[in-house]
């Protein structure tokens, strides 16, 4: 009986040994994290990586495109709506005419003794302001203030844009009026309250073929308070693609104030067209 419960006893030792061995661990050992190869960590963190440039191009194709282009853009800039003529402009174009005396001129003859006496001078043309080529030589005239308007817009326009400006139109006679009428069927009235202010001579055409964009929506900035102010009107033409601007005398001070300079109004605004 002794020897058979020792038998017993050593068989259930032996039998427990092995699972008990499996849990034994070096105490070094038991602390040390789990290490993959190097080629296998290589090949996990380049695959973690791709997928990751994978997922963000998802993402960004999933954007609108046109969302990313167009945001950034808007917020750099003023938009400035066009300066549009209007009937009851042209009314008050040949009202404010008529309050300065300033007569329609009827025919060359009439022009020739005006731009004599100095009434009218020649449109200040430089390396800042172009002359259309096919502008008649004896129409390149203007009002005394009108050209001091052209000479101002036409400089900081260069200063800006490094680009000259054209005039297209300036003095008309009744005469041409009438003959204009004829065959351009947008062509203003010879006489009458709706009378084409060109016949003053107050009145340009700055071309806009050619201009950017931005120079065109510069172009508003910098005329929009100058009209606000009654100082000018303007009419941006669409169909021959121009600006008509009439300028009043008060554009010249008669006694120019002696204050600090400052920068103008108009100045500022056309600042901010980008």
């Amino acid at each position: 009986m002794p020897i058979r419960l020792s038998f017993v006893v050593a068989l259930a030792f032996a039998l427990a040994l092995p699972g008990f061995a499996s849990t034994v661990r070096h105490p070094v050992a038991a602390t040390r994290p789990h290490r993959r190869p190097a080629h296998d960590r290589h090949v996990s963190v380049s695959h973690r990586h791709r997928t990751r440039i994978s997922s963000s191009h998802a993402l960004l194709k999933t954007q609108p495109a046109a969302r990313h282009a167009t945001i950034p853009a808007l917020a750099r800039v003023r938009f400035v709506p066009p300066l549009r003529g209007s009937r009851a402009s042209l009314l008050r174009q040949n009202e404010r005419d008529d309050a300065e005396g300033l007569l329609r001129i009827q025919d060359d003859e009439q022009l020739d003794q005006l731009e004599a006496d100095g009434s009218l001078v020649a449109i200040p043309a430089s390396y800042t302001l172009l002359v259309n080529p096919g502008l008649p030589s004896d129409r390149r005239y203007c009002r005394p203030w009108t050209a001091r308007f052209l000479a101002d817009l036409a400089r900081v326009h260069y200063a800006r844009f490094h680009r000259p400006l054209q005039v297209n139109s300036a003095v008309r006679t009744v005469a041409f009026q009438r003959a204009l009428m004829q065959i351009n069927g947008n062509a203003a009235a010879a006489d009458g309250d709706l009378a084409s202010p060109h016949l003053t001579g107050a009145a340009i055409d700055i071309g806009k073929k050619g201009l950017s964009l931005s120079e065109i929506a510069w172009m508003r900035a910098w005329l929009l308070p100058l009209q606000t102010a009654g100082k000018i009107d303007v009419e941006e033409e669409f169909y021959q693609a121009c600006f008509h601007i009439t300028v009043y005398s008060s554009y010249v001070p008669k006694v120019a104030p002696r204050a600090p300079r400052r920068r103008a109004s108009t100045t500022l605004l056309a600042a901010g067209i980008r």
